[in-house]
């Protein structure tokens, strides 16, 4: 049984080519006192995301370089083997999601695991995607649609970031997905292990300069949903 103030929290941030929002992501991260680790991969960044994370002090960052870029699920893959928490959260290296949610996830799923502590629990975090554009915000809703008929879930927001996981049963997903097409590959993984999927809202601010190509990444998403709902 574990209670929020005693559960570690590994937060697995990959980053590449971020430096226009990175300082501010940090400071947000590291302004909550929640995290036991913070892994950041950067992935072969070009910019100078490399000089901001050099100046940061806080014992609690740890910072892997890949030499070549990887992709978010590369990244994330990597920090995941550095992993010493209880649970992983996957934080965006930008200021679209708000590390002050951790604190309602973790109490969801510290407070469920202490009513049913045999249950396999992950949290997601669901957000607000009003303020998205049209396409995206039919884009996300298509793709949790179709989550939902193909693996049995009761999804509001599959593509969301904020996925709160025990560290061994991510790392018994066996994820294999270099791009952002991570998202339905743990989603697929964690429903075929017939997890319990808690959810509770997250504050959502979209950027507007996305590296994600709507129309070619949700495209990446769809496939990845059939091919992982039906092999491994």
């Amino acid at each position: 049984m574990h209670s929020a103030l005693s559960i570690r929290l590994s937060v697995l941030l990959p980053i590449f080519n971020e430096e226009r929002e990175l300082e501010r992501c940090l400071q947000m991260v590291l302004g909550s006192q929640i995290p036991f680790e913070i892994i950041a991969v950067d992935d072969g960044s070009t910019d100078g995301t490399p000089q901001i994370l050099a100046r940061q002090t806080d014992p609690r960052l740890r910072v892997i370089r890949h030499q070549q870029n990887r992709g978010k699920g590369g990244g994330i893959q990597t920090a995941l083997e550095h992993a010493r928490g209880d649970v992983v959260i996957i934080q965006d290296a930008d200021t679209e999601y708000d590390p002050r949610d951790w604190d309602a996830m973790l109490k969801l799923y510290c407070d469920e695991s202490a009513r049913n502590p045999s249950a396999r629990l992950v949290v997601y975090g669901v957000r607000d995607l009003s303020s998205q554009p049209l396409l995206g915000h039919l884009g996300n809703a298509g793709l949790t649609l179709i989550t939902n008929l193909l693996c049995g879930t009761q999804l509001r927001d599959m593509e969301t970031c904020y996925k709160l996981v025990p560290t061994q049963l991510m790392r018994d997903l066996n994820l294999k997905s270099r791009g952002f097409e991570i998202e339905p590959e743990i989603t697929a993984k964690l429903a075929k292990r017939r997890v319990k999927f808690l959810q509770t809202p997250v504050s959502y601010t979209p950027r507007s300069d996305k590296k994600l190509r709507r129309v070619r990444d949700g495209t990446k998403s769809l496939l990845a949903l059939f091919k992982f709902r039906f092999s491994d």
